[in-house]
């Protein structure tokens, strides 16, 4: 007799929701329909709806206010935990994975690269040394600002491109995962220029208008390199050391891309002879082990805070080469000799890269 109650309960039930969904197709639905998308009316067949990627379960709690502001805040999800802990623990074995195929449990290398980037250049620029507006000429305090402001508007064109890209993965019912993750990665960008436009802002206001500029060293008046236009270029950026290298951190964090193409080539050289190794293997390989010096530093940098000197010259020559031979030896399946070679031809490698990197950088911020 239950099981025929039942029957008749779930046959009532289908009908009301099929005369629901028909009565009001073109109309969200009322609360009293859970078998609908709160958002798009659409009839559910999981635990998201298939047109718009709500959830179906719908949460009504002050508890939920706080686990959405931690993730909004820190967007760590478990993709991201996994991804972090084996970039740290066997960075080899994550490359290794990623390159085989292994992708939708892990945070992409190019996405990880973008935000570590972010997170280094945010932590060096609230920790570090950094431009005091009260210091600066009205003309240099109007040309940083500018400069932020140009910043902040550009971020906020990215966070609209990347919305733009996730409504089309969602219309699409395609995944959506790395759009997501794009997007929470240029919200953060923009979080961080506005409030280092704010920051400026408050510092010029408690500083007096129009403060004195700091002199440039006598030195730099008589340099000579033998190069004209050259000379004049560093003779003006010597005029505020503090200006100059807002810009150069400025620049170097907008073209940290451009340490891929300049890393590559020279990756490739010391793999020249293995044709099972592709050149986006290589690339894997370079953003995974920037993200880890990135994370790097930006720890060392925070640490630097306290009066810990010699622990961090420790991790500076220690941990680098340690994290590079464990990744290349678990990423392309090296022994331990031939491993430890190319661990020291990586370490030439980066250094040479950092060099190049560093005269393109110089380069372009001198401009």
């Amino acid at each position: 007799m239950s099981e025929e109650l039942e029957a008749a309960g779930a046959a009532v039930t289908a009908g009301l929701v099929a005369a629901v969904v028909e009565g009001t197709s073109a109309q969200p639905p009322s609360p009293a329909s859970p078998a609908q998308c709160r958002n798009c009316g659409r009839p559910l067949s999981g635990a998201y709806c298939a047109g718009c990627g709500q959830s179906a379960h719908i949460h009504r709690s002050l508890l939920h206010f706080g686990e959405e502001a931690l993730h909004g805040i820190l967007h760590f999800d478990a993709k991201s935990w996994r991804t972090v802990l084996l970039l740290v623990a066997r960075p080899g074995l994550l490359t290794r994975r990623y390159i085989d195929g292994q992708r939708t449990r892990y945070v992409s290398p190019l996405a990880l690269f973008l935000f570590t980037m972010f997170l280094m250049y945010f932590v060096f620029t609230t920790s570090g040394v950094s431009v005091t507006p009260a210091s600066l000429s009205d003309a240099d305090r109007a040309e940083a600002r500018s400069q932020l402001a140009t910043a902040v508007d550009e971020a906020k064109a990215d966070v609209a491109e990347h919305e733009a890209a996730l409504a089309r993965a969602r219309s699409q019912r395609a995944d959506a995962a790395s759009a997501e993750l794009d997007l929470a990665a240029a919200r953060k960008t923009l979080q961080a220029v506005e409030a280092a436009l704010a920051a400026f802002d408050a510092a010029a206001d408690k500083g007096a208008p129009g403060g004195a500029v700091q002199p440039s060293p006598a030195w730099s008046a008589h340099l000579e390199t033998g190069h004209a236009a050259l000379d004049e270029a560093v003779r003006q950026q010597l005029k505020n050391p503090e200006l100059a290298l807002y810009r150069l951190k400025n620049t170097a964090y907008k073209f940290s891309f451009m340490l891929i193409p300049i890393s590559l080539p020279f990756l490739w050289l010391m793999f020249v002879l293995r044709r099972d190794i592709a050149l986006y293997d290589h690339a894997v390989f370079c953003l995974y082990s920037l993200s880890f010096m990135s994370l790097l530093f930006a720890a060392v940098a925070l640490l630097a805070l306290a009066p810990l000197s010699g622990l961090l010259a420790l991790i500076t020559l220690v941990v680098p080469p340690l994290h590079m031979f464990a990744q290349l030896r678990e990423t392309y399946g090296l022994g331990t000799r031939s491993a430890l070679w190319r661990t020291v031809a990586l370490l030439g490698i980066a250094g040479t890269a950092f060099a190049l990197f560093l005269v393109f950088v110089l380069a372009v911020s001198m401009r």
